[in-house]
């Protein structure tokens, strides 16, 4: 028989009868072999030949297409998954598009744009042959401190579900057999983001009730959807894995939920059981437990490979334990059509990757990203003034990118993005209007060194480094107030940069790191207007000099075209439109500061300080004035199965147009066990020329006016709620209008 005419290469057969096939032609070594994802970067050659190896990640162009060479070795020629953190772009493809950071795209409040980001990142993801990128990240920002709160879309379930939904959707396409289609990825399921002292993979110390409450809604939401494929956070929750949580990965996701998806671990869940967790004795019992658990791709645990041989052997288990998760991995395969097609990297990459349409998108999402938290009326700057650009991070190319983008150190294989594409502050300050631009570095933020511990862990994986703040220096100090005080307005960009955030990268403090408070601090203190532009990863604490500030912006990491829109915005060439996504803690001590906390303590501030955010989500400012009026419900009692319908009036009563974002929140006014006080169900974003208005209509299903209650359940309790819409989460800005549900 030739190999042509075998039936798992029948295109006319049903992908179902094509994986029974060819899963009953595989041995033990090459079922075992499919479950693995292994890093490019080491012996492809041994992955692929002797492993049998079903996934890379890490992927460089030459190892793409040396790895299909070696596919075409094996016996079965099952072809290789490709898997790459495409966060926010392309990340590691030298001349991709990088976007802003999820946590400043989740600052547009916009779902269409998202789409828009994920579907032009897949059709350069896919042209370079590559199937599946680890995105989205639907974790909960609870704790400032961690260092992957830029991975998330900030603080609140509802606002994670709406843009998470829409990522998947761009990811995934019309259907995987879209040639630009690639699998999205849920992450990091579950729970992974509730940290003990914002220190990453640290104990999740969270009840199911908790889980149910807040985060597992938005992952349910994508599983429901369609979403490919789930990943395992590294975390232990009440002292078991997540990679081996029955009752997630079981109950609730393979059983309440019904899904059929395919979970892979992340990286070395499973070696991580043995030398660090400490809850298996070797990689036999560690393999056996992860394969009994219903993982079915286990992401660079090298060692997976003869410990589950080992298991087998020693009885632990049975041959055929690997089936299910063997044809959920072929599923992917066949549906994705890589043994007709594997996908490799496409003629003409040059018109595809980097290319201006995106370019055009990355412009705009940055624009409709970057929120105006304070303004004195310095903004917008009129033309012709002299402009000081002052501070370590107004001409930084590479770290405006932020985390998962070329120099951020995950891949060995590039160093940086080009820098002709990337246009800094400095870039963009001297290209919108006709100012005299100076510029002056004025502080450097960090060194570093290697952990005195060694530069790996005992898996091989890179430690990261240890940082060093740099100490204020004069001179440059002293560049930076000259330029200052010659100037009209200076623009100051601090942050914070790659080694303060990231995997394993979580920061005691909150402060700005090493010289930046000393250069905020003279330069204000020269009385020349000072716009303080904020590019950080996530909300930081200003020195109390900033409160003498002209102007503050956040610009979390506005990717390749934050530097233009943040001159746009400070020239008044566009409006600020973007809203907070996450709140401001005033010091590291708040932690947490999320707005929809539970009911129930005693007082509302500390002995020596407000517990209230410096900026609250849901906030961020325009350049003209909005009002809220007249908020009138349709009928005061309603149904559970029913629709409250609202009507509110929001006036622009000043003189410039507005893009505002109605936020619609509910209280709950007694509940049978404590719960947040407000919570985000909706929001609206419209347009208001100056001087006009618009009764907005808002719709809210009743059902969503759940709680989760002590049997964690989800339900709607009839009696007394409260409907709360205004600019923000805060409350002096929200009407009220009472409605019961009977």
């Amino acid at each position: 028989m030739k190999t042509e005419t075998l039936p798992y290469l029948n295109t006319d057969l049903t992908i179902a009868e094509r994986v029974a096939d060819l899963l009953g032609r595989m041995t033990l070594d090459e079922k075992i072999g499919q479950m693995l994802q292994l890093d490019a970067r080491d012996d492809l050659d041994d992955h692929v030949l002797r492993r049998h190896v079903g996934s890379i990640l890490h992927t460089s162009p030459e190892r793409i297409i040396r790895a299909n060479e070696l596919t075409a070795q094996t016996r079965l020629q099952i072809p290789l998954l490709v898997g790459e953190d495409c966060i926010h772009g392309h990340s590691f493809w030298p001349g991709a598009t990088i976007y802003p950071t999820q946590l400043g795209m989740a600052a547009m409040w916009n779902a269409e744009l998202t789409e828009q980001v994920a579907r032009a990142t897949a059709v350069e993801v896919a042209a370079t042959g590559i199937h599946w990128t680890f995105s989205p990240v639907l974790c909960i920002a609870r704790d400032l401190r961690w260092g992957r709160v830029n991975e998330t879309f900030g603080e609140d379930p509802f606002l994670i579900g709406e843009l998470a939904s829409a990522m998947v959707r761009g990811y995934q396409g019309e259907g995987l057999d879209d040639p630009t289609a690639i699998l999205a990825t849920a992450k990091h399921f579950a729970g992974y983001s509730e940290t003990q002292g914002g220190r990453d993979a640290s104990e999740a110390d969270i009840s199911r009730r908790k889980l149910r409450s807040w985060f597992l809604p938005p992952f349910e939401r994508v599983a429901r959807e369609g979403c490919r494929t789930f990943m395992l956070g590294y975390q232990t929750t009440d002292g078991v894995p997540i990679t081996l949580n029955d009752w997630l990965l079981t109950d609730v996701l393979r059983g309440e939920w019904g899904y059929t998806g395919t979970l892979i671990t992340d990286w070395d869940n499973v070696g991580r059981m043995v030398w660090e967790q400490r809850i298996q004795p070797d990689i036999a019992h560690a393999a056996a437990a992860a394969v009994q658990a219903g993982n079915d791709m286990v992401m660079t645990t090298p060692g997976f490979f003869e410990g589950a041989l080992d298991a087998v052997g020693q009885g632990m288990l049975d041959e055929n334990a690997f089936d299910r998760a063997v044809a959920r991995i072929l599923t992917l395969k066949f549906e994705l059509g890589l043994f007709e097609n594997p996908r490799l990297p496409v003629d003409g990459l040059e018109a595809i990757v980097g290319q201006e349409a995106h370019a055009e998108l990355n412009l705009e999402v940055a624009r409709r990203s970057l929120v105006l938290l304070e303004n004195d009326g310095t903004l917008p700057l009129a033309p012709s003034r002299r402009v000081a650009v002052i501070g370590p991070l107004a001409d930084d190319a590479q770290e405006q990118l932020g985390d998962w983008a070329g120099s951020s150190g995950q891949a060995g294989w590039i160093d940086g993005q080009p820098r002709a594409m990337i246009t800094t502050v400095l870039d963009g300050l001297r290209a919108v209007a006709p100012w005299h631009v100076t510029y002056a570095r004025g502080a450097d933020i960090l060194t570093m060194e290697q952990d005195p511990r060694g530069a790996t862990f005992p898996d091989g994986q890179p430690r990261p480094p240890v940082v060093l703040p740099v100490a204020p220096d004069e001179s440059l100090i002293s560049e930076a107030v000259s330029a200052a005080s010659e100037a009209d307005v200076a623009v100051v960009v601090v942050g914070d940069v790659v080694g303060l955030f990231g995997e394993g990268r979580s920061t005691a403090t909150l402060e700005l790191f090493g010289a930046q408070n000393a250069l905020l601090d003279a330069v204000i203190a020269t009385g020349t207007p000072v716009v303080v532009v904020l590019m950080a990863s996530k909300p930081l604490v200003l020195p109390a000099s900033v409160r003498d500030a002209a102007a503050v912006i956040w610009a979390a990491n506005p990717g390749m075209q934050g530097g233009l829109a943040i001159a746009e915005l400070i020239a008044g060439e566009i409006e600020p439109s973007g809203r907070l996504p996450i709140s401001f803690a005033r010091h590291v001590g708040q932690q947490p500061t999320y707005y929809n906390q539970i009911r129930g303590q005693h007082g509302d501030r500390y002995a020596d300080l407000t517990q209230s955010p410096a900026w609250a989500f849901g906030e961020g400012l325009s350049y003209t004035t909005v009002s809220y009026s007249d908020l009138t419900l349709e009928e005061p009692v309603v149904a559970a199965s029913g629709t409250l319908v609202a009507r509110v009036t929001v006036a622009n009563t000043g003189d410039r147009p507005v893009r505002e974002t109605v936020q619609v929140y509910v209280r709950d006014e007694i509940t049978s066990v404590s719960w947040t006080d407000r919570e985000l169900k909706a929001f609206r974003q419209i347009d208001l020329a100056p001087g006009t208005s618009e009764r907005v209509r808002l719709e809210l299903p009743v059902a969503e006016c759940t709680i989760v209650d002590a049997a964690g359940d989800r339900v709607v309790e009839p009696g007394a709620f409260a409907l709360l819409v205004g600019p923000s989460s805060r409350e002096s800005a929200l009407l009220a209008a009472p409605f019961t549900v009977s």
